[in-house]
């Protein structure tokens, strides 16, 4: 590694070059002036107060060029391997069809035409796949009474979704507005294009009238009837009355503002497939920038960075990111403290032994470009398919370790890792030794310190397996004991993290469960009694002790949950959250979910009246403050599975709501430069003296919010008292009186905060 690794001792005099001293009422309690962490009391010695500038040396060009090349043979083998991006099966059924001749039974045809026609559906050969489906839908009076009943029924709706997805096409990806596929589709949103809408229409009608009542294929066949009469402003009059789904059903419980999608207007609707979104600042120009990945084996990740004027530049190319293809999720870190941040790449989710694909660790140089470092630290020796990970130091010992949560499938051991940072030496994959290879098919993994002891925790989300909740012991070694806590449901779970959703000062576990399909979704909006798991929300008593209060808080209900994360997005001091929706198949055309927190006491869902209610696949999500008027903005990287599913990102402009804020960046010097794991305790007095936390992380488990933390505070206009509880010494900086509507700096050990140089910028449209 051609960059020294900054050991704990030194991180203790770090200063940034920018801080410019500001008055207040300070104090600071708790800090003493942090030592070398050796047997005698003497100060550090001086270190430069600039992030470091390194240039590549050959090991990192040799490296970064290992990384292309690997990449570049994952993209050459994807037509064969990869069984979402391949157009292998699509050859075989071709050649299968090929051979065909008069003497071929009808069966024979009837088969090989459907799965062809899903094949190229899946591939974005629209009308081809239409056209197969067809021919299928054709036989079907001569096959039907040697197949099974629902597989005729399969292909009627294979033929209406296809046509509902190419009216999309025409419409929502041809001819997109701000409007196109969110719920209630109505104004910008209307298909101009009517065909593919009305075509899906006759096919879902069909479906209906074959299908039993109360049936999946029933709802399933109304819920996207109701979509697609929606789409050409037919809803609700033109929908016969026995498959209506009312209006009231597509609306919110409670009023909210409506967030608009700017996106396409700051040139960063990128158009691809699902992948993953930091927002944070990476040039430390202390505007945030947007990095974003797509699972494409042929595309590279793209770097927006923010100006000051409100605009965003496309760096991806200069940035040093061509050719390091793929990455289904992002996680960011300022790895080795040199005062940059850096990204994780995470590769090969979904894929088994396919995805056997390195993941890319990605050093930031800190002069706009990047370098892969993976196969020079020790994080590129073992390959497993994964889409999670998260950064935690869960020895203390001042830098960053990571865990990485693979994904174990029948004949396919992926036992996850626990990489150690040993500095200059590099990682280390100790996972065995400290009890946490989970050896589960892992979708999702946050780190939190539930029980107060200043030693960070790991919760382990699993896909079809019992969830872990490893307590670290402080030694080295995990137990887990989500068993006896009560922790280990959701069975069919996905997104999951840590945070404190009613501002007790301890934390929490939302645990969402993957199980709302259509059929449930519609049922529930209609008010039929469906069968499916709910989501988990275990409220913690800061002593180890959990209660699920998913029922009670208001989220009882079918959800299908990818990308997520969540933030205050009215500044009252209450955390929210997204839940970005739907699976691979092209029918799952469920809204994305936003749901806003009442108090601590309930949550209201919101999406219809707010905007969110995106009907694409939603993936990763990041809340930030991207505009710099103290109220979070919401990102959203969307897209599904197919190469025929791609969508563009979405930004949803937050209009305010007239609340004051603090934005809090932590800088570590004994602790970790990111101060990942930090808790910040804001006492405020709004008409009634209360308090606000959080702790310092990217937020959820698919997608990753800014490091800095952006704190409503309702009417109050500022802090009465603002405490840093900082992990590694487990000592508090106590500052009073903090004006709001500000973005300040803390260092760790320093008894002054200094105030950010950064403007409210009010998004600027991009230039043609």
């Amino acid at each position: 590694m051609s960059r020294r690794l900054i050991p704990p001792w030194a991180t203790c005099a770090r200063r940034l070059w920018f801080l410019v001293p500001v008055s207040g009422s300070l104090f600071l309690a708790g800090c003493q002036k942090q030592t070398s962490g050796g047997d005698d009391d003497q100060s550090p010695p001086a270190w430069s107060p600039e992030p470091e500038i390194v240039l590549n040396t050959p090991e990192d060009e040799a490296g970064h060029q290992k990384m292309l090349r690997a990449l570049e043979e994952i993209r050459k083998r994807t037509p064969d391997e990869n069984q979402y991006l391949g157009d292998l099966r699509m050859r075989k059924i071709r050649k299968a069809l090929g051979q065909a001749n008069e003497k071929t039974p009808d069966r024979d045809n009837w088969l090989h035409h459907r799965l062809l026609g899903w094949a190229e559906l899946n591939l974005g050969n629209e009308m081809e796949a239409i056209r197969h489906l067809k021919l299928a839908f054709d036989l079907l009076p001569r096959v039907e009474s040697q197949i099974e009943k629902h597989r005729a029924l399969e292909n009627v709706y294979m033929l209406g979704v296809a046509w509902l997805r190419r009216g999309e096409t025409e419409n929502c990806c041809a001819r997109f507005t701000p409007e196109s596929c969110i719920l209630p589709i109505r104004e910008g949103g209307l298909h101009t294009e009517e065909e593919g809408s009305r075509n899906a229409i006759k096919y879902f009608m069909e479906l209906l009238r074959r299908s039993d009542a109360g049936s999946s294929w029933h709802y399933r066949a109304r819920w996207l009837l109701n979509i697609a009469w929606m789409t050409i402003g037919g809803h609700p009059g033109e929908v016969p009355p026995d498959y209506l789904i009312p209006a009231s059903a597509f609306e919110s419980a409670v009023p909210f503002v409506h967030f608009p999608n700017v996106s396409a207007d700051l040139g960063l609707d990128t158009f691809n497939l699902s992948g993953g979104v930091v927002v944070d600042d990476f040039d430390n120009d202390h505007h945030l920038d947007i990095l974003t990945s797509s699972w494409g084996s042929d595309a590279s990740p793209r770097l927006f960075t923010g100006n000051r004027d409100g605009s965003f530049e496309n760096r991806s190319k200069s940035s040093g990111l061509e050719g390091l293809y793929g990455g289904l999720n992002l996680e960011s870190a300022d790895y080795n403290n040199d005062g940059n941040l850096d990204v994780l790449v995470l590769r090969g989710a979904w894929l088994a032994r396919a995805g056997s694909h390195p993941n890319s660790l990605l050093r930031n140089n800190g002069d706009g470009t990047f370098t892969d470092v993976t196969f020079n630290t020790g994080l590129g020796d073992s390959h497993h398919p994964t889409q999670t990970a998260g950064w935690a130091d869960y020895d203390n010992d001042g830098d960053l370790d990571l865990f990485i949560g693979n994904e174990t499938t029948p004949g396919h051991a992926a036992p996850c890792q626990l990489f150690r940072n040993d500095g200059p030496a590099g990682f280390t994959d100790v996972a065995r030794a400290a009890g946490v290879t989970n050896d589960g098919f892992t979708k999702g993994v946050s780190w939190g310190d539930y029980d107060n002891d200043r030693y960070p925790d790991l919760y382990v989300s699993n896909y079809r397996g019992a969830n872990r909740l490893y307590h670290n012991n402080g030694d080295g070694t995990f137990s887990d004991v989500a068993p006896q806590l009560g922790l280990t449901g959701p069975t069919l779970s996905f997104p999951a993290w840590f945070w404190d959703f009613d501002n007790d000062g301890n934390l929490d576990i939302f645990a969402s469960s993957y199980g709302g399909t259509i059929k449930e979704v519609a049922a529930h909006k209609l008010g039929a009694t469906t069968s499916f798991e709910p989501s988990r929300l275990y409220r913690g008593d800061g002593k180890g002790g959990f209660k699920d209060v998913a029922r009670a808080m208001g989220l009882h209900l079918p959800v299908l949950p990818m990308g997520s994360n969540f933030g205050d997005l009215n500044n009252d001091g209450f955390l929210d959250f997204y839940l970005g929706t739907g699976d691979p198949g092209y029918g799952s055309l469920v809204p994305n979910l936003m749901f806003v927190n009442q108090g601590g006491k309930s949550f209201a869902e919101v999406s219809s009246a707010s905007g969110f209610a995106h009907l694409q696949k939603g993936h990763a999500v990041a809340f930030a403050d991207l505009d710099h008027d103290g109220d979070l903005d919401v990102f959203e990287q969307l897209g599904g599975a197919y190469p025929g599913d791609r969508y563009r990102d979405a930004l949803f402009e937050n209009p305010g709501f007239g609340n004051h804020w603090l934005t809090v960046r932590l800088i570590g010097r004994a602790s970790n430069r990111s101060a990942i794991g930090a808790r910040i305790h804001a006492e405020i007095d709004d008409g009634e003296t209360r308090s606000v936390h959080r702790q310092v992380s990217a937020g959820g488990s698919f997608g990753a919010n800014p490091l800095r933390q952006t704190i409503g505070l309702g009417k109050a206009r500022g802090v009465r008292t603002l405490r840093i509880l900082w992990p590694t010494t487990g000592k508090t900086q106590v500052f009073r009186n903090v004006p709001g509507d500000q973005a300040i700096q803390i260092v760790e050990g320093e008894n002054q905060f200094t105030t950010l140089p950064v403007r409210e910028a009010p998004f600027r449209q991009a230039a043609d």
